[in-house]
């Protein structure tokens, strides 16, 4: 689709783009749960949301491998492709959810009315616990130092997402990835993440026990992921009224 305006921004206001994808990985359920809270937050009467839609544009894709989670798939897509070893030269015949969403993310880029800010898609991980994200390593130490102030306003926001769990890499085996790929053809105003969420449980710090996460608490941390951006932009003080609590969703 081509991109355009969202209608709720401020006449004027500068076209920044927030682009979240989620479940590349069919088996990856909680992406699903915290994606859904995301939009849930972003799309309800919250003065925090209310000021995030007039400020920014969030373009999300709830689900990239649609075909993959209805066949039940762990990882692969209908042809056994894992799409997200594919975004440097995705077939529009064998990938077309990633052919369609990188053609949308290149026509934003190079679009000078827009700016392409935030890249995240979202993921679950099978061993480690606690919300976490993944980065990239830049030469420049400046841009590198920039990256990681996002993950650490999150996890000043959400208490189950883990800062000293959230890794900046360049592995070979990942370049084919939405972050790694994106990474690299963005510009230095650009931030991609992948966003990992446990699959059974998180810790609250030091020697705590786990904690097993429910669908309330995946979708709490989507609600926390879109609260950030609040801090982030440093619009806390155009928020109207006392802050009342996130509402649960569902």
């Amino acid at each position: 689709l081509p991109f355009s305006a969202a209608a709720n921004l401020r006449p004027g206001a500068e076209q920044k783009v927030v682009f979240i994808t989620a479940r590349v990985h069919p088996g990856e359920t909680p992406s699903s749960f915290v994606c859904q809270g995301i939009i849930d937050f972003l799309v309800s009467h919250h003065p925090i949301a209310k000021v995030l839609r007039e400020h920014l544009v969030f373009k999300i894709a709830p689900m990239l491998n649609p075909d993959g989670v209805y066949l039940g798939n762990y990882r692969c897509s209908l042809m056994g492709f894992d799409l997200n070893r594919h975004w440097a030269n995705p077939s529009p015949w064998a990938h077309p959810t990633l052919h369609g969403v990188k053609e949308l993310i290149i026509d934003m880029y190079n679009n000078p009315k827009i700016n392409l800010e935030f890249y995240i898609d979202i993921h679950a991980h099978s061993t480690m616990m606690n919300g976490f994200m993944y980065g990239n390593i830049f030469e420049d130490e400046e841009r590198f130092q920039r990256q990681a102030i996002f993950p650490k306003l999150l996890c000043q926001n959400a208490e189950d997402f883990s800062y000293s769990s959230t890794s900046f890499n360049r592995d070979a085996v990942k370049a084919g990835t939405g972050r790694r790929f994106l990474g690299g053809l963005l510009n230095d105003t650009s931030y991609c993440y992948t966003l990992e969420v446990s699959f059974y449980s998180y810790i609250l710090g030091g020697t705590a026990p786990a904690v097993p996460y429910t669908e309330e608490a995946y979708m709490k941390l989507g609600r926390n992921v879109a609260r950030t951006f609040l801090d982030y932009y440093r619009l806390n003080s155009l928020v109207e009224g006392p802050l009342a609590p996130t509402p649960k969703t569902r």
